[in-house]
């Protein structure tokens, strides 16, 4: 590897980052991680601190889950790609099909399509979502539904259903026919509601209106984080999920939940879906699914689904999506590794009780600092700080203040996500009490120092 200072001196010179602009990565280079060992990352000075993001949401057996990389370097050995286009596979995907088969039949799937990651799979169910309608004979079924503050992504379809405009408007004209519904945001909604359960009383009603509107027979899907996480994790009340599935069942409308964040334990069960009690037409997974070491997702699929496509004679149930790394071995090697070690350690558990842990001390840190507004979490290992300059006004905080919060929380020990006006927290699954306590001091030195 080159020397600290060649890496300082080329930093963000030769590369555009996601999610930035590249005169402001050029002008506050990134911090340059080297190294990882369980849930700690080091910088190229010799930093060490416990990651509070968990790569990106995904590295939830930590940074030393050696099975894994174990089942890397030995599928390497083995078969390092083959395709599983018509008329190829590989073992290992078909031994990841039935593993994962079990894995989510609590949640009613039993297929699985596979993707290089989380906006593949939105866009490769947004598409089958489509395509079924058609099976079934209402090619007039082309639209989609999606809330207000959820992620989906980054491709065009999975941009059109964002909604978020920070993801949206340099791109736009996205594709047609997608709408966006108020969501369940409790601090900032536009009802006024200020309890919970109104607010979804208010956000059904919403959809289902606007159902009526576009007229159900033109509408394909409905697709929705079960907690709502790049947007600011925000969850909803228990009754939501269950009242989108009973609107779409009496629609006709197919529902998507994108679990690339939420699936395999981070909301403290192994589906976000699961956590509501819902079962989806499909669900998104990516992310966790490897722990970050390989690029790879899974989209999955129900029974009833799964039958009109299987049944049908037409021929138009064929398959015309699918990417060069569908099934990659590797992935498919890792994946395999990865999820025998997220239910051996049950990391479920784990995420509930250091959740819990880690919404309660922030919780605390709210009545220290005005300039937390609201705190949001509860379920698991997601959690949120909104920060404000007028907590009674709900004004958001500006750039340089948060960035500040920010650095000096990563100079006290703890790396934390800043996303607009929040602070999101998303640590590895595996982290200890201990863990959770660094992060929280982290925080309180840096709030203390811009208090």
């Amino acid at each position: 590897m080159k020397d600290a200072n060649f890496l300082k001196e080329h930093n963000a010179r030769h590369l555009w980052h996601p999610m930035a602009h590249p005169a402001d990565s050029l002008a506050n280079p990134p911090d340059i991680i080297v190294g990882g060992d369980g849930v700690e990352i080091t910088d190229v000075d010799g930093n060490r601190v416990v990651d509070g993001v968990g790569g990106l949401w995904n590295v939830n057996l930590g940074y030393s889950c050696q099975p894994v990389k174990d089942a890397i370097a030995a599928q390497l050995d083995k078969l390092p790609y083959y395709s599983i286009f018509r008329g190829t596979t590989n073992d290992a995907v078909i031994e990841l099909s039935t593993m994962l088969r079990d894995f989510f039949a609590a949640d009613g799937m039993s297929r699985a399509f596979f993707t290089s990651g989380g906006s593949d799979g939105v866009e490769i169910a947004l598409r089958l979502a489509r395509q079924y309608h058609k099976v079934r004979g209402e090619a007039g079924r082309v639209k989609y539904l999606s809330l207000k503050k959820g992620y989906h992504g980054t491709h065009t379809l999975g941009a059109s259903v964002n909604g978020n405009a920070n993801f949206r408007t340099q791109y736009e004209p996205l594709m047609p026919g997608c709408f966006h519904l108020p969501g369940p945001y409790l601090y900032r909604n536009p009802f006024g509601a200020t309890d919970a359960e109104e607010l979804a009383r208010f956000c059904l009603a919403a959809l289902e209106d606007e159902i009526r509107f576009q007229d159900p027979s033109t509408i394909a899907a409905f697709i929705m984080e079960p907690v709502l996480g790049a947007g600011g994790v925000i969850p909803p009340h228990e009754s939501f999920m269950p009242g989108v599935r009973e609107i779409c069942d009496r629609y006709g409308i197919l529902l998507v939940a994108d679990e690339v964040i939420t699936a395999f334990g981070r909301t403290g069960d192994w589906s976000g879906s699961r956590h509501w009690g819902v079962k989806p037409d499909m669900m998104v997974t990516a992310k966790a699914i490897t722990n970050g070491y390989f690029p790879f997702g899974a989209v999955m699929i129900s029974d009833a689904v799964a039958e009109v496509f299987e049944s049908d004679t037409t021929g138009r149930a064929a398959i015309g999506s699918g990417y060069t790394y569908s099934g990659h071995p590797v992935g498919a090697a890792a994946a395999i590794a990865c999820l025998k070690e997220t239910e051996r350690l049950a990391v479920k558990d784990n995420a509930a009780a250091r959740g819990h842990q880690l919404y309660v001390g922030l919780q605390a840190l709210k009545q220290r600092y005005a300039t937390i507004g609201d705190v949001r979490g509860g379920h698991g290992l997601m959690c949120a700080l909104e920060l404000v300059a007028d907590r009674d006004r709900k004004t958001p905080i500006d750039k340089d203040t948060i960035a500040k919060v920010h650095r000096h929380t990563y100079e006290a020990g703890a790396m934390v996500r800043v996303s607009g006006p929040n602070i999101i927290l998303s640590p590895p699954l595996v982290l200890t009490e201990g863990h959770v306590d660094t992060i929280l001091s982290a925080l309180d030195a840096g709030f203390a120092a811009v208090a």
